[in-house]
């Protein structure tokens, strides 16, 4: 048995010695470094895998956008179109007033009956309607009362006399229709 004085053969102070470490010399107030992960080189087919990857993503966004862009492009182009033509009905209101005056007044005969019932055709493929009729209920929203009269026997206001009629394409009004509305008495 050898005591701590006795030299050690390996030179080492502490051989031979019954020590053991207590817990509280190896509690340490400090986190203690996770080891990183060791160091992968990528074959070339984790390579080219991952550059698949990505140009998936790529032409995925490319496909997003453009699809939006064609969805955006056809709803600009339909609006362009319902701006064309409105501004063209616009543009036909005098003429088409004045074919509707005619109509009413029994002028309208022989070939210029045959040329409005075109042109009313035409409009109609586009959409265009006409609206304003009398008996029909007065709507401020697609009526524009120019003369109001009241009677006793009147249950509602409604259209008693057209003046202009109405256009509207779809639900859009493009011109109320201008009429004189006879309403019940306050």
């Amino acid at each position: 048995m050898t005591t701590p004085n006795d030299e050690n053969q390996s030179g080492d102070p502490l051989e031979g010695l019954d020590f053991e470490p207590s817990k509280e010399a190896f509690d340490v107030d400090e986190p203690v470094a996770e080891a990183s992960e060791p160091v992968v080189e990528m074959t070339e087919l984790d390579k080219a895998q991952a550059e698949s990857a990505d140009r998936l993503n790529d032409l995925q966004r490319l496909n997003a956008e453009y699809v939006n862009f064609s969805k955006r492009a056809k709803r600009e182009q339909e609006a362009a179109r319902a701006r064309g033509v409105e501004d063209v009905l616009v543009s036909l209101l005098p003429v088409l007033d004045d074919v509707y005056r005619a109509r009413q007044a029994g002028d309208l005969t022989g070939p210029f009956e045959a040329i409005s019932e075109k042109l009313t055709g035409a409009l109609s493929r586009f959409g265009v309607e006409t609206y304003g009729e009398v008996g029909e209920e007065f709507d401020p929203a697609k009526h524009e009362a120019l003369m109001h009269q009241t009677s006793a026997e009147a249950e509602s206001t409604t259209v008693q006399h057209v003046v202009e009629v109405g256009y509207r394409i779809g639900d859009r009004v493009v011109r109320a229709a201008r009429v004189a509305v006879v309403g019940p008495e306050a």
